[in-house]
């Protein structure tokens, strides 16, 4: 019984790693996952996968993307404390928050834009550590239908695009926002589903009176200053989803308009993360990418559909999906097939690290997604 029994697993074995099915870590990882912090594949057991062989391209020069961070998951350290663990992780770029969700806890806006000489300074502690401060983040709302809020993030994306003019960063990552359904509205309404006909007429007015308008404005804004990359997440409730929600908006905008490509929110909306760069590199529409990793629970899945996202570790017995660390939600196969991806199309950006795992939370997420990532793209390499 033994021998029969391994010599079936030998076999699937072999399968696997002929094929680097992308659903192995989804159906190997998450059950350990879920009760425990060390799921039974890890990284380094995934790591040596060839890529799918539907995914094997052939390229010409393969260019060392940059490997960073999202700064956020540090918002308990001070700035240089912050640099010292970026830096031994052995990392070689940064996305800072300005504001907006996220919060500014390492760049204090306000006072750098009222002194050169102190934002100069401030630039100089991440290049005395030879990290380069890639994009600049002011995740908001500038559209909320509540004035206040509206206002206080459009005027901390105006900051951050000044700031970026001072430090010579190119790319603003940011949300697309969402605005009410009416102007009654006090709150935001997230419309995917254009029927009854109220809701797309609710959609429609959307687009034309706030969203279409506010950004030509912002966009132009931002030109005026040199700034010509706004990364858009396309992130849940805001206007801007998925890709075709992100190229609508450039159609109406301008080429300013771009994509922060975060796959975490594309996996669970059944996207294929390669042909989502494909698509939009070959229009030059991704600025920014975020590394992070989302895992689907296949038993809940099929009973309560994608629409069942959990972001606490007590409620994933429950969970249809749920974010991971890179790695921990798809196989290092497909992630080694994004990265090829990205080397495809040119991509000039960084691979920004954010963590929000509800198992290996904090600093571990990184440290983890890190390692995988590293270890990918030397293979990739040939380091």
């Amino acid at each position: 019984m033994a021998t029969a029994s391994n010599s079936h697993s030998m076999k699937r074995r072999d399968f696997l790693t002929k094929t680097g099915s992308g659903l192995l870590a989804a159906t190997a990882i998450p059950v350990g996952a879920a009760g425990s912090d060390s799921a039974k594949t890890s990284p380094a057991d995934t790591a040596a996968f060839p890529p799918p062989l539907s995914r094997t391209l052939s390229i010409g020069a393969k260019k060392k993307i940059p490997i960073g961070v999202f700064d956020p998951v540090y918002d308990n350290l001070s700035l240089d404390a912050m640099l010292d663990k970026v830096t031994a992780l052995g990392l070689e770029a940064m996305e800072i928050g300005t504001g907006g969700y996220p919060d500014n806890k390492h760049c204090p806006l306000d006072d750098l834009i009222a002194d050169k000489s102190k934002a100069k300074a401030w630039l100089k502690k991440f290049e005395d550590k030879g990290i380069r401060v890639a994009t600049l983040s002011c995740h908001g709302n500038p559209v909320h239908p509540n004035a206040q809020h509206a206002a206080k993030d459009a005027d901390t994306f105006k900051k951050t695009v000044q700031l970026a003019e001072m430090l010579d960063v190119k790319v603003i990552v940011g949300f697309s926002g969402c605005p009410g359904g009416t102007p009654q509205d006090t709150q935001p309404n997230w419309i995917t589903y254009r029927w009854p006909p109220e809701f797309n007429e609710m959609l429609q007015w959307q687009w034309k009176e706030k969203v279409i308008p506010y950004w030509k404005e912002a966009a132009k804004f931002a030109r005026s200053h040199g700034i010509k990359r706004l990364a858009f997440e396309m992130h849940p409730n805001f206007v801007v989803y998925n890709p075709k929600t992100l190229l609508k908006l450039r159609e109406a905008v301008g080429e300013e308009i771009g994509a922060n490509c975060d796959l975490s929110h594309l996996f669970w909306q059944g996207c294929d993360p390669v042909e989502v760069i494909h698509f939009l590199g070959k229009q030059g529409a991704i600025f920014h990418a975020h590394m992070k990793d989302t895992v689907l629970f296949p038993e809940n899945l099929a009973k309560y559909g994608v629409l069942n996202f959990s972001f606490e570790k007590d409620d994933l017995d429950q969970a249809s999906d749920t974010f991971r660390a890179v790695g921990y939600g798809h196989s290092a196969s497909l992630w080694k097939s994004v990265l090829q991806a990205y080397m495809d199309i040119g991509y000039e950006g960084i691979l920004s690290i954010e963590n929000e795992d509800p198992i290996l939370s904090g600093e571990v997420g990184v440290e983890r997604a890190a390692y995988v990532l590293k270890n990918i793209r030397k293979e990739i390499l040939g380091e």
